[in-house]
């Protein structure tokens, strides 16, 4: 089917007329009517206009126009992302005001390239939890369990499904502390955190301006190569070209940090060692290994545990801008909100933005010398629904679930997470990959070259059990 094929390969094949855009998009809206009521990725699946926007690209091909790689792709938007004619939500039970409707450049460029979004997936409600859950609407479930129901990370926490469900190609997300990595740890895909600052984040709902970042969730690091080039502002015309460039960059003689303070504490049976294993690969490909130690990642995450910056600013935007919505927050999200955001002191809040700062330029310095730095994209499997029912086991699991991501975020680097291994519990396990502020072309190519000796989640983790168990007979 041309609609599992990478994602070069499906441009080539629309490109050469060997399957419309038509035909790739009825596929994807097949995928959402068999997967959709059990995997809950989306808040707002538009069938109707994507095959609208199908049929324009088709159009487009047959008058010879080549706009760019997303050109005829399914591609899934969070619901902090105002896309026209559909409703933003923001994982709230409301309709938000229609100037959150309003594209901003990232959803922009996908129009301009004739990219087909299929849908609006769930966030957490306004983006403000690592594990993915929405009290409002119900959770996005983790098919890689086909028994029990468990999380699929967050807050962009339909991305990673959409993907696996197979009604996107690309998902697009946003990470202010591990919202595009944390999920493609915990669905076995790959997220990239480009740098705060390199894509605008105009029409998006806001956490805190100064980490937000936009983010793409693709099935291989591979197809992160194309997305990456189509929403970089590459010229369209010369996408092979660019992508040939990220393919000739070799592993060997890479300088890769283990940075062993923090980030490997307290795994899960499995995560540890997935990675470990991982990595003693990517050595042997021939990749050096450095110690490294990052600026006081305790106190980091010390500050994290504590609302760091993120919890106030969204405080004051809920009462402020959206107060008529706080009477009927998630309950684990008015929890965090009150404990971490109501009552900062301003000033606390200016130290607090400094001391990040201060920990932003340090690490610059430490990247300098290195490629990336590796650790587990999250330490803890992703949890059973059941076992974080309580407010206490949601705040704990939350915590420890969004520590690596959120330490490596408040360091200002550029990140993403590739599917390296299963833990115990059969669940995925990410290796995550952070360089410095703005070597985001040099990252990917980094994770490509990994990905060549390590294989894609196919070959290294196999198939979601949850998705065979329903797949058609």
């Amino acid at each position: 089917m041309v609609l599992d094929s990478p994602l070069k390969d499906i441009a080539r094949a629309l490109r050469q007329g060997r399957i419309s855009t038509r035909a790739l998009t009825d596929a994807a809206v097949a995928r959402h009517e068999l997967l959709g009521n059990r995997l809950n990725a989306y808040r707002t699946f538009a069938a109707e206009r994507a095959l609208e926007r199908a049929d324009e690209a088709d159009r487009a091909f047959a008058a010879g126009s080549d706009l760019g790689p997303l050109q005829g792709i399914p591609i899934s938007v969070k619901d902090l992302f105002g896309v026209s004619g559909l409703p933003t939500y923001a994982g709230t039970p409301r309709r938000l005001p229609s100037q959150w409707e309003r594209e901003g450049a990232l959803v922009s460029r996908i129009g301009e390239q004739m990219g087909v979004i299929v849908g609006k997936t769930h966030t957490v409600e306004f983006a403000l939890g690592g594990l993915g859950t929405n009290q409002h609407y119900g959770s996005p479930l983790n098919p890689w369990d086909a028994h029990d129901q468990r999380i699929s990370g967050g807050s962009s926490s339909g991305a990673g499904v959409s993907l696996l469900e197979g009604s996107a190609v690309v998902a697009i997300g946003s990470d202010t502390t591990g919202s595009v990595r944390m999920p493609a740890s915990f669905t076995g895909t790959v997220g990239l955190m480009v740098s705060h600052g390199r894509w605008s984040t105009d029409g998006i709902v806001p956490v805190a301006p100064i980490l937000d970042a936009p983010g793409i969730l693709t099935r291989t690091v591979a197809d992160l190569v194309l997305a990456f080039l189509a929403l970089d502002g590459r010229s369209a015309r010369t996408w092979n070209e660019d992508a040939a460039e990220f393919e000739s960059r070799p592993l060997n003689g890479s300088r890769i940090g283990i940075p062993r303070t923090l980030f490997w504490d307290d795994c899960s049976e499995g995560v540890a060692e997935g990675v470990e294993t991982a990595i003693a690969e990517i050595e042997k490909a021939g990749a050096k290994l450095v110690p490294v130690e990052m600026p006081e990642p305790a106190a980091v995450y010390e500050m994290f545990q504590s609302g760091h910056i993120g919890t106030a600013a969204v405080y004051g935007m809920i009462r402020g801008e959206f107060s008529e919505w706080w009477d009927t927050l998630d309950p684990n999200v008015r929890d965090r909100l009150e404990r971490h955001g109501a009552s900062l002191p301003a000033y606390e809040y200016v130290g607090r933005l400094r001391r990040v700062e201060g920990w932003m330029r340090a690490a610059d310095a430490v990247l300098a010398d290195i490629d990336a730095i590796a650790f587990p994209s999250v330490s803890v499997t992703p949890a059973r629904l059941a076992d974080i029912a309580t407010a206490d086991a949601y705040r704990a699991h939350n915590l420890a679930a969004s520590r690596n991501s959120a330490v490596a975020a408040l360091l200002g680097v550029t990140a993403l997470s590739l599917p390296v291994a299963l833990d115990k519990a059969g669940m995925p396990v990410g290796l995550q990959l952070a360089a410095r502020h703005g070597s985001d072309p040099d990252l990917i190519a980094l994770a490509l070259s990994c990905e060549r000796v390590l294989g894609t989640r196919g070959q290294r983790l196999g198939e979601p059990p949850l998705l065979a168990k329903y797949a058609p007979a």
